[in-house]
């Protein structure tokens, strides 16, 4: 199953259910430089708080957040694992 990745506004945060996307906490987000956006990822299917946004691949989600100078704070690790763009 295939992971997806969707951006939300930062003010959604609080209304997000970790029990059904991949990160276990707010503090595990990685937001944008303003601190107005950040995403998520899940698999299987869409929880229902992120119905209607655009889902991204982990090719997709990549380029939008791995820019260099770009509007992402730059990943503490390595950008998102390559290797779970085969599963």
């Amino acid at each position: 199953m295939s992971i997806k990745y969707v951006i939300i506004n930062a003010n959604e945060v609080s209304s997000l259910d970790f029990s059904k996307v991949e990160e276990t906490s707010a503090s595990m987000l990685r937001y944008n430089n303003d601190n107005t956006k950040t995403f998520v990822k899940f698999t299987g299917n869409t929880p229902s708080f992120l119905d209607g946004k655009t889902q991204y691949t982990i090719s997709e989600i990549n380029e939008i957040i791995n820019i260099a100078g770009g509007d992402w704070v730059p990943a503490v690790e390595d950008p998102i694992d390559q290797g779970e763009a085969n599963e």
